[in-house]
């Protein structure tokens, strides 16, 4: 049955997520478009630009905007669900654990290993979007010379704005109006 896949599925993505929401990107992807089809490698950026517009977190986002899309209402709750229930009880194991030995060293330094491969998951996440923006491609596409005129001007604006700090819901506002206005002026 759909809906409980999508909880076991969102699940899984929940309980090994380290990092944050960028980590989670490309967990979520690896499930959503490569291994279960239920988004195209093209609607799967739109998730993601969504799920960050949107007040939140973006992994209960993305799960909710996936549940919905693939089973409804009762697909959002069972993948939001999903992904809230290992997070929760993971966050209650360790407050008891601190709370009764007040020694966290092993913990932190299990913490601390997995820097580096949250690190990975960003960056493999972040060339996957590079890519998909600049080539239409989800990999290394086969002529460079075949580029998105829109993605090489959007992008380093969206970038340039975000490393001053501008605020996430302008960039995503200034980016969707600039690619509508430069595809509408260019005829893509």
């Amino acid at each position: 049955m759909i809906i409980v896949e999508l909880f076991v599925t969102f699940f899984l993505i929940g309980l090994f997520n380290f990092g944050g929401g960028g980590a989670m990107i490309s967990l979520i992807q690896a499930q959503v478009v490569t291994a279960h089809g239920w988004l195209t490698q093209n609607q799967f950026p739109d998730i993601v630009a969504i799920s960050q517009m949107t007040p939140g977190p973006i992994g209960i986002n993305a799960a909710t905007f996936v549940g919905t899309k693939v089973a409804g209402v009762p697909g959002a709750v069972c993948a939001t669900a999903g992904f809230i229930f290992p997070s929760f009880f993971i966050m209650l194991g360790l407050v008891l654990l601190v709370e009764k030995y007040g020694d966290i060293g092993a913990i932190r330094g299990v913490l601390n290993g997995l820097r580096p491969t949250v690190v990975a998951f960003i960056a493999s996440a972040g060339i996957g979007f590079i890519l998909l923006a600049l080539w239409n491609t989800e990999t290394l596409p086969k002529d460079f010379t075949k580029v998105s005129l829109i993605g090489c001007i959007v992008l380093p604006l969206a970038l340039a704005a975000v490393v001053k700090k501008i605020s996430v819901i302008r960039v995503l506002i200034f980016s969707g109006v600039l690619g509508l206005l430069l595809g509408t002026f260019l005829g893509k």
